[in-house]
């Protein structure tokens, strides 16, 4: 077994974060869902932005639907869905194989409405609706008004991926949010059997932003400690009488996901994250230059409850500098909104600029 496979043995999932349309059409999907066992797929604005705006196979797409009058918004999520509803089919293998465990492809509500429950909710819905497919999960991103619109989702049966989630606090409001959705069915009489989420714990861009302010000594291990506490409280809300009484009645837990695992500084080993963070009801998405590495000379063994063990006393000792780390997380949260934003504009300007010039007769790339 390749370590890829060790990951998996040892209660990980492996998605990948990454979709493109001859990625999924031309077989490399199926590649790696056969050598690999990735399991999933996550996309979003940027990695759609660079798909669309240069990728030769969606030229013929992008004219015909700029000549049919359909603006970038429109062309985007025509060609986002049918991306995303390829991609899920490929992957219903493997999400009626593990019982709705695994096997979805995550679709991004629109960032600018990040701070609009009534939108995300309504966008939400709509994406669900659109897609049609059992095994897509929605993102939003995990700010005060996406959480309550989280919840909302959760309890009409929509699967969701929380997004942008830096704090440990935040975090565990999100599981309670999660719990709360599926009592609610629960009394309400629907089924919850079904019913997925993952919480997009990210960790990279963490110790890229409090590495500089720290002694070296403590470099490079903030994000590490902060996801294991994060685990800790995964571990204590899913074992708790509440979380039981569901769970006896089919519900699954919601996982946390590790994403940004990729490192951001060189100095550092390319699979540090990946390596630090493998343990059991876990996933993590990797970008494909990740998932390489990682099966290269990725070393797999279950170091999650370590990290878990270890956390508090190397957060007490990056705090014992000086440094906030609610300041931080709170900073973070409010930067990742702000690229997506940026991200998703600049989405919606090439896929105007490719179709525009396609439909005219230019070239093929943007």
């Amino acid at each position: 077994m390749n370590p890829l496979h060790q990951m998996q043995a040892l209660g990980q999932s492996a998605w990948l974060d990454y979709i493109r349309r001859d990625f999924v059409l031309d077989g490399q999907l199926q590649q790696r869902i056969k050598n690999d066992g990735v399991s999933g797929l996550t996309s979003n604005p940027a990695i759609f932005e660079k798909a669309m705006g240069s990728g030769a196979e969606y030229a013929h797409a992008l004219r015909a639907l700029k000549m049919q009058g359909h603006d970038a918004m429109q062309i985007y999520e025509t060609l986002a869905i049918e991306d995303i509803r390829a991609a899920a089919d490929q992957l219903n293998a493997q999400y009626e194989r593990t019982h709705a465990i695994d096997g979805y492809v995550s679709l991004e509500v629109s960032p600018h409405l990040a701070n609009d429950t009534a939108g995300t909710i309504t966008e939400g819905r709509r994406l669900w609706q659109r897609v049609d497919r059992a095994n897509l999960m929605i993102k939003v991103p995990a700010t005060a008004a996406g959480i309550v619109a989280i919840e909302a989702l959760l309890r009409e049966g929509i699967n969701v991926n929380v997004t942008l989630l830096f704090s440990v606090d935040t975090y565990v409001a999100v599981a309670n949010a999660y719990v709360r959705a599926l009592q609610a069915r629960q009394r309400a009489g629907l089924p919850i059997e079904r019913l997925a989420s993952v919480a997009s714990f990210f960790i990279s861009r963490i110790d890229a932003l409090l590495d500089p302010q720290l002694p070296s000594e403590l470099q490079g291990q903030t994000a590490i400690a902060n996801a294991g506490h994060a685990y800790a409280q995964w571990e204590r809300i899913f074992s708790s009488a509440h979380w039981r009484s569901l769970a006896t009645l089919g519900a699954q837990p919601q996982r946390l996901l590790w994403a940004s695992t990729s490192t951001k500084n060189p100095a550092y080993r390319d699979v540090m994250y990946v390596e630090a963070l493998i343990g059991p009801h876990t996933v993590n998405t990797l970008p494909p230059a990740t998932l390489e590495a990682f099966r290269d000379h990725g070393i797999a063994t279950a170091q999650l409850h370590n990290a878990a063990r270890d956390a508090s006393a190397t957060l007490q000792a990056v705090t014992g500098t000086g440094v906030s780390l609610e300041r931080a997380t709170d900073q973070l949260l409010r930067d990742g909104v702000q690229l997506f934003v940026h991200a998703f504009d600049q989405l919606l300007t090439a896929v105007d600029q490719a179709g525009s010039a396609r439909a005219t007769g230019g070239g093929t790339n943007a």
